[in-house]
């Protein structure tokens, strides 16, 4: 089996897990395959790993049989956008902090590469939030597998988000932003103001204000069948928008709308793993602080 191997600005420190990665990879006799930007960092440690093949473009990527993210959570949506529409099965292994993407720590690699090359793991579909736009923006990586955000620029006066469901006026949210998510992308942001957790399952996006300036405004979950449009006002002539970690500045003329994309990002589960579990260790629920 063919895996490629992707990470980004990973810390001297996990060189030695990476080492750990491509010995367990031949062992199970993986044809090893890196990304161009984790070539340019293994290169600098080129004692620590096997022989392996650089992946030139999207053709050779399309005959990978699994990708491995080398990292956090932010690794791994960078991984997704190196996919794309191919659906090729991610691993993420955890080097980050919270690793809600990211779930194989690295204490359990050789475990890990067992269960591929045993064929003992499931896949997870997890759907993409498709950026619709009458300008070209984000180099046509137009999907996130997180969320899509509307923000204010710096220290500029909050903005206005005038906001349409298929159509339908739903509300005009005065903000410093306006966040939509997947049901993967509701522990990430839009958590951290006030979202809902969705489980990743349910066929739903949240739209989440940031920091409104009525207090009655809350989030809403609607059906990931809708069509959510916008538009924009404020003092400045300017806006950013983001797809996960990627953004950009645009003007109020560009027209802007969000909806389910035509593909998923599919994501390797392992044995012994559920969303829950996920859930109870990182946000420490049932942890008594007391005891």
């Amino acid at each position: 089996m063919k895996v490629a191997l992707h990470g980004l600005a990973l810390k001297k420190e996990f060189f030695l897990e990476v080492k750990s990665l491509f010995l367990a990879l031949a062992k199970h006799n993986f044809e090893i395959f890196v990304t161009k930007q984790f070539d340019k960092q293994i290169r600098a440690h080129s004692d620590l790993v096997s022989p392996y093949w650089v992946l030139e473009n999207k053709q050779e990527m399309a005959k990978m049989d699994f990708m491995i993210s080398i990292g956090g959570d932010g690794t791994l949506l960078d991984a997704v956008c190196q996919v794309g529409n191919l659906e090729i099965p991610i691993l993420g292994l955890n080097t980050g902090r919270m690793g809600f993407l990211a779930t194989v720590a690295t204490d359990s690699i050789d475990q890990a590469i067992g269960h591929l090359a045993d064929h003992n793991y499931q896949i997870e579909s997890r759907s993409l939030i498709s950026l619709q736009q009458n300008k070209k923006l984000f180099n046509g990586l137009n999907f996130a597998l997180n969320e899509f955000t509307i923000h204010k620029r710096d220290t500029s006066s909050m903005i206005t988000v005038h906001t349409y469901i298929d159509g339908k006026y739903l509300n005009s949210y005065w903000a410093d932003g306006l966040i939509v998510a997947t049901p993967t992308g509701s522990t990430g942001y839009s958590l951290s103001c006030g979202g809902p957790l969705i489980s990743p399952e349910a066929k739903n996006l949240v739209i989440t204000p940031v920091s409104p300036h009525n207090l009655n405004v809350r989030p809403i979950i609607v059906s990931d069948e809708s069509e959510i449009s916008f538009t924009i006002e404020g003092r400045t002539e300017k806006f950013l928008i983001s797809l996960d970690s990627r953004s950009t500045s645009v003007s109020s003329e560009v027209k802007l709308s969000v909806k389910k994309e035509v593909f998923e990002a599919k994501l390797v589960k392992l044995p012994n793993y559920h969303f829950f579990d996920t859930l109870r260790q990182k946000l420490n629920w049932g942890f008594d602080m007391r005891n």
